[in-house]
């Protein structure tokens, strides 16, 4: 592992200038990776120095440095964590026996669908995203907003180096793919469904960054355990960059919550038509978006159960969660777990082999991450002595993969009627009208030290800089 070499055209610490055929494949990528950053990345903002954090190093002590950077410059790069030549594979069939350094034939195709499969999601969200900086709330909220772009840009970069790197013509090929996939496009859509919808306001991009790049930290969990080695430490860089997106989330709707608490002080009220007058964002929308956001992402774990997560686990491709602090024999077999299916009218517990159910136990791990940040944002509330909760729905409402696809499910977890639900549904997921509500809020805020009405500013800057900085400079 060399240290990151910034002189290369593509920045790296791989050595990449040491292996010659791929350097010029990445190279001859990367203007088509530029071209489609100037098509599909953020809108009308190619001019701006904007104030971003730029990987230096995988020191997790200090791997970043901050300075203002026109995007389309941003030293987009592979960086992978050190290795360590005697790590060995720790779960599944392969259990005990070196990490591999190269694809195993039989593993190839399998290897090549996850990375793939990740890889398409970086850019997806950029796409999703493009045109939110036309209606940004402050200068601080365009920043993060960016800093996230740039960095999903990254991380294709990084899924788009093994496939260069490991998959010899059919990767070159996929790599080629990735750009040229479009989110909710009908034609040649992103993979997986929650990429291909729309990202319309800021109160969708906050819950996108809280709830489904929270999915991403899962997902890349999981195969940060993988005994393809590169991909393990591809997937462990990644997620020091993805914290960032989780806080942006978080700290978001955190900030709407308090304005909105402090709206609801000032006027006495918890009235909807009041407080949507007072052009902050009520707390029945706000739990809406939460129903549709969580409910969306948990879809993204696939099926309860599901032969193909069987085969990744048994095969060592893709691990569970912190697996390593299971205690259990990381092999499975004969183990069982629980999941839920829809039975005359009720919702049961079926016990499955562990192996079919991993996606079920990925799905768990994470519903229990999004709770305890929902809890703090319910801190939120108990300081401004407002009595309301918010909470995340049952897993098995508004599902559209696997057992529970199609079956009516209220939030608190009752099955109901097509008619319930159709007379109902209003309460539960954001109407027409709720959009447009947000949507009617989101005007451009671009003075330093300035906040859109509807959002509180933050406790403290990026890096610690004072709240009026000038985080973006419009040249």
């Amino acid at each position: 592992m060399s240290e990151m070499n910034y002189s290369d055209k593509i920045p790296n610490n791989v050595n990449l200038s040491e292996d010659r055929t791929l350097q010029r494949a990445l190279e001859q990528w990367q203007p088509n990776y530029l071209k489609w950053w100037s098509d599909m990345g953020p809108d009308d903002s190619q001019g701006f120095d904007v104030y971003l954090r730029t990987a230096i190093s995988v020191d997790p002590q200090g791997w970043a440095q901050f300075g203002h950077v026109k995007m389309p410059d941003y030293r987009w790069g592979i960086f992978l964590n050190p290795g360590d030549a005697e790590r060995k594979i720790h779960f599944g069939d392969h259990k005990g026996e070196k990490a591999w350094q190269d694809v195993p034939g039989e593993h190839r195709a399998n290897l090549r669908r996850i990375i793939v499969t990740q890889g398409d999601t970086e850019p997806a969200s950029v796409e999703q995203q493009r045109h939110l900086g036309l209606t940004a709330p402050s200068l601080y909220d365009l920043r993060n907003l960016f800093q996230v772009n740039v960095e999903e840009g990254r991380h294709l970069w990084a899924m788009v180096y093994l496939l260069h790197k490991h998959f010899g013509r059919d990767g070159r090929d996929e790599a080629e793919g990735l750009l040229e996939r479009r989110s909710g496009d009908a034609n040649n859509p992103r993979i997986l469904g929650a990429f291909n919808e729309a990202t319309p306001d800021w109160l969708s991009f906050f819950m996108f960054t809280y709830f489904t790049d929270r999915d991403g930290k899962y997902q890349l969990c999981a195969l940060a355990e993988s005994a393809f080695d590169p991909l393990a430490r591809t997937t462990k860089f990644m997620l020091t960059e993805e914290a960032h997106h989780m806080f942006v989330g978080e700290s978001g709707i955190s900030r709407v919550i308090q304005r909105t608490a402090q709206k609801m002080n000032e006027l006495k009220t918890d009235d909807v038509g009041k407080l949507r007058a007072a052009g902050v964002i009520d707390l029945p929308t706000l739990q809406r978006y939460i129903n549709f956001h969580f409910s969306v992402t948990i879809d993204l774990f696939g099926s309860d159960e599901s032969s193909n997560a069987a085969t990744f686990y048994s095969s060592g491709l893709k691990g569970r969660f912190e697996e390593g602090k299971r205690m259990d024999d990381h092999v499975l077999k004969g183990q069982t777990y629980k999941v839920i299916v829809a039975k005359d009218g009720q919702l049961v517990e079926k016990e499955v082999p562990m192996l079919n159910a991993l996606n079920e136990v990925l799905r768990d791990d994470y519903i229990k991450d999004s709770v305890a940040g929902v809890e703090r944002w319910n801190k939120v509330l108990d300081k401004a002595g407002i009595a309301l909760r918010l909470r995340v729905p049952h897993k098995a409402f508004h599902r559209n993969i696997g057992a529970l696809s199609g079956v009516k499910v209220s939030p608190d977890g009752r099955v109901v009627s097509e008619a319930e639900w159709n007379a109902t549904v209003g309460q539960w997921l954001p109407s027409t009208e709720d959009r447009a509500y947000i949507a009617s809020l989101m005007g451009r805020v671009v003075e330093p030290g300035k906040f859109a009405n509807w959002i509180a500013p933050p406790v403290m800057g990026i890096n610690r800089q004072l709240a009026d900085f000038e985080y973006v400079r419009f040249n």
